[in-house]
């Protein structure tokens, strides 16, 4: 069994707090990530840099104070871990949150890095942006509706075979939410 690393935590609102090394190793992270079979954003490995420093760029251009936040995940120097928080702008449903691209570094996995990510997003959603409710869709035949339901999700729903991977790999996904907060 891996030892449990009790990650520093870093709330990141807007693209200045992101240095030239934190991009990389964001690129690096999600590059890992989706080249170790991770349901993070990317679902046809393998994946370059050149696919996803595009993807992380614009990732990194809509974060703002009032309605989206990075959680990184640190281990001494190392990038751990990251997920994002967004807050809805129609009016309508500006009290959800949607849950992006939870990812842990596959040497990192094992360790609580995930959940301790969650938790930080739960409070920050909570406290930071005012939001009742979270959301998130998940890739079925991955475990992560079990993973997601120790933290107090609940799943909601499903869109049967929404994913299709190969013509003998077609997926749920899994609507789940997190309420209240």
């Amino acid at each position: 069994m891996k030892q449990k690393t009790v990650p520093a935590l870093t709330r990141i609102t807007g693209m200045h707090e992101v240095s030239p090394a934190l991009r990389r190793q964001l690129v690096d992270c999600w590059v890992a990530v989706t080249n170790a079979g991770g349901a993070a954003g990317f679902p046809f490995p393998p994946v370059r840099d050149e696919d996803v420093e595009p993807v992380v760029d614009e990732l990194l251009g809509r974060l703002a104070p009032s309605h989206s936040r990075l959680i990184v995940a640190r281990s001494g120097e190392d990038l751990a871990g990251w997920v994002v928080l967004k807050r809805d702008p129609f009016r309508l449903v500006a009290h959800w949150g949607t849950v992006h691209h939870l990812q842990t570094r596959p040497d990192f996995r094992g360790r609580g890095i995930g959940s301790a990510l969650m938790r930080e997003l739960r409070t920050v959603a909570r406290d930071e942006l005012g939001l009742e409710q979270l959301r998130l869709a998940a890739r079925g035949k991955e475990g992560l509706e079990d993973f997601y339901g120790r933290l107090g999700w609940r799943e909601v729903g499903r869109w049967p075979g929404a994913l299709r991977f190969t013509p003998d790999d077609t997926r749920d996904e899994i609507l789940m939410l997190l309420d209240p907060l």
